[in-house]
């Protein structure tokens, strides 16, 4: 092609010789009657031992649209990794050769990053809207990975390995240098770093169909991704993760501080009725130091969750200031409940005592949250070029 295509879509394959014509052919088939952005179709061949870089190289010289790319070395990852971050097209998306997902959710895939509106888009068989026929076996681990996910990081993904995703040339450009994974974690890894830092995540209900020819190992890749998934939770903890898109205008209104504090406030105000009420049942039995310690503890896991998940969308790390708060509310209310008590105040100024002393908690972990965003530093970048 004279000029760079809008959408570069990569297929990554390793030994699928058998059905790679065809269905890059119904790919290119689909495109060409319902696709309205220029594209090319890149087919990404790691070290495949049959005659699939053959038929990829027969497909490059039979269609101006496709482009073959050889890798010496096996990885779904490196495959993406090398021919995104060598492509010269605005929007890099990629689908499984197999193309489980109906090709009708590729405009959807692909016009919110066109027009700017998202940073990254990605296919979810596990939405509202979704149609998916899959093996029980798969859908069981599918739903428990991403079940792992959500709790692990509080990240609103729902569906984290579907084979069909894409992604603005200008944000993978950055993001990418800092994924460390090659193979089927790769995916994943994308999706962690890009919501830790802020990015749009358009996600697209797809009809998916399973291929009763995957020879993807479950048991070997489920292992690779717990593993994967321990390790960026590690570097998440330890304040790491973070990418610089200061410079990308459209990414300004991704922190802003008034949506992040309007809900702040609503979580916090929940959580403050909700101890009040315990406070107030259990004052009678456990006296008011108690019943404080009781409600301030029930509150304290549903908060943070709350706050990671809604206010801060998995940003950034929000348990070490919780804690701190949690500790300074207890501290706090505890000595002014044990001078209220000893001076016989009125259980009114027991409650104004109290949310007070929540209210001040709140404040400075606000405070401290907002800060610990400011200081995080970037990961550190692969220094070894992973395309070969």
């Amino acid at each position: 092609m004279d000029t760079a295509p809008v959408v570069d879509i990569v297929i990554p394959v390793h030994n699928e010789a058998v059905g790679l014509l065809d269905q890059v052919e119904r790919l290119l088939f689909y495109l060409r009657s319902s696709f309205p952005f220029t594209y090319r179709v890149t087919i990404a061949d790691n070290a495949s031992t049959d005659a699939t870089w053959q038929i990829a190289q027969q497909l490059d010289d039979a269609h101006v649209e496709v482009y073959a790319l050889r890798l010496t070395e096996k990885g779904r990852g490196r495959a993406l990794r090398s021919a995104w971050m060598g492509s010269d097209s605005a929007v890099l998306a990629y689908m499984d050769v197999d193309l489980s997902t109906d090709l009708d959710a590729l405009l959807p895939l692909v016009a919110p990053l066109v027009s700017g509106h998202s940073d990254l888009a990605i296919g979810s068989r596990l939405s509202a809207g979704s149609s998916v026929a899959r093996r029980p076996k798969r859908e069981f681990i599918s739903r428990t990975y991403n079940a792992m996910l959500r709790t692990m990081f509080a990240t609103q993904i729902r569906d984290a390995q579907c084979g069909f995703k894409a992604i603005r040339s200008d944000v993978a450009h950055r993001i990418i240098p800092v994924i460390e994974d090659n193979a089927w974690f790769f995916d994943t890894e994308l999706l962690l770093l890009s919501e830790r830092n802020g990015l749009r995540i358009h996600q697209v209900p797809v009809d998916w169909v399973d291929d009763p020819d995957s020879r993807v190992d479950i048991a070997s890749t489920a292992r690779d991704d717990i593993k994967g998934a321990i390790r960026v939770a590690r570097s998440f903890a330890a304040g790491q993760g973070r990418v610089d898109f200061t410079d990308l205008a459209r990414h300004e209104l991704v922190d802003d501080f008034g949506r992040r504090f309007v809900s702040f406030v609503a979580i916090g105000a929940t959580s403050t009725a909700i101890s009040l009420a315990l406070f107030v049942m259990l004052r009678g039995a456990l006296g008011p130091i108690g019943a404080n310690a009781v409600a301030v503890s029930t509150t304290f896991a549903m908060n943070t969750y709350a706050n990671a998940r809604y206010t801060f969308r998995a940003g950034r790390s929000t348990w070490k200031p919780a804690l701190f708060a949690y500790v300074g509310a207890l501290t706090i209310a505890t000595i002014a409940l044990g001078i209220a008590q000893a001076a016989g105040a009125h259980r009114i100024v027991e409650l104004v005592v109290l949310c007070a002393a929540w209210a001040t908690a709140t404040a400075i972990r606000l405070r401290l949250v907002a800060r610990q965003g400011g200081q995080s530093k970037p990961m550190t970048k692969l220094t070894k070029d992973s395309q070969t």
